[in-house]
């Protein structure tokens, strides 16, 4: 098989099994809800979608991904904040979306435009160097433990021992995402290795939730992030291939 009609067939298996476990889960939740909050969802919905399509079309390295993406995170943001209105928990979740992804949309099609990624042309990556490397690596320690001393004097919950092992987790996956939009929007290769890094600590997540039967929705969400796991696999071969000019 030609390698582009191989990745063709990937990105559509991705595709659709990510947006059959968005449905899926709407599906299961609609029947919950008030007319109003039925329409919510289906927005939420909507917006997951965008998500999906934003994370495949970002491992081609096409420029459309910002459109989608833009889409994800500003609505998103603004059901976080519906939820936060309503009485329940989002506000951090909103702001976050809002004040800095939603900007790093707009920068990251700037930057892109300016590695030569168009309409019909793909970014052309670059690579941190190694002092870079070192400088993300302790920014990401520094601030990964600043993070969980915040949550931590916030968390409510029963302590898990000296370190709480579901805030460390939480942690993890806001830095991994923080760290991975930086790094997407100034289309370095790296971002792959923290958008692995989200999944992975996803995966636990929803592991555990479908352990302790605290969510009805777990394994939905398990294959979910197991498909965007691979989609991060796919995402950093064909950047590194890029990188090597094996093609554009």
């Amino acid at each position: 098989m030609k390698q582009e009609t191989y990745n063709k067939w990937f990105s559509i298996f991705i595709l659709a099994g990510m947006t059959i476990a968005v449905v899926l889960t709407t599906i299961f939740k609609i029947s919950d809800t008030t007319p109003v909050g039925k329409a919510l969802l289906l927005v939420s919905a909507f917006g997951s979608v965008m998500g999906v399509l934003s994370a495949v079309t970002s491992a081609s390295g096409r420029i459309i991904t910002f459109l989608f993406s833009l889409l994800d995170v500003l609505i998103y943001g603004a059901m976080c904040f519906v939820n936060w209105r309503n009485g329940g928990a989002g506000l951090g979740n909103g702001l976050l979306h809002l004040l800095y992804f939603v900007p790093m949309q707009f920068i990251g099609f700037s930057q892109w435009r300016k590695r030569g990624a168009n309409a019909t042309q793909r970014v052309a990556p670059r690579a941190l160097s190694g002092k870079k490397r070192l400088l993300c690596s302790a920014a990401f320690i520094v601030g990964s433990v600043v993070a969980y001393l915040i949550l931590v004097h916030f968390d409510k919950s029963a302590a898990d021992g000296f370190i709480k092992v579901a805030v460390v987790l939480d942690v993890l996956t806001l830095m991994c995402n923080i760290f991975g939009q930086i790094l997407l929007s100034t289309a370095y290769v790296e971002q792959w290795v923290f958008w692995l890094g989200v999944n992975v600590f996803s995966i636990i997540i929803w592991i555990q939730a479908l352990g302790t039967g605290s969510s009805s929705f777990a394994l939905i969400y398990v294959v979910k992030y197991c498909l965007y796991f691979l989609n991060s696999v796919h995402g950093l071969r064909l950047w590194t291939k890029m990188l090597r000019k094996e093609f554009l």
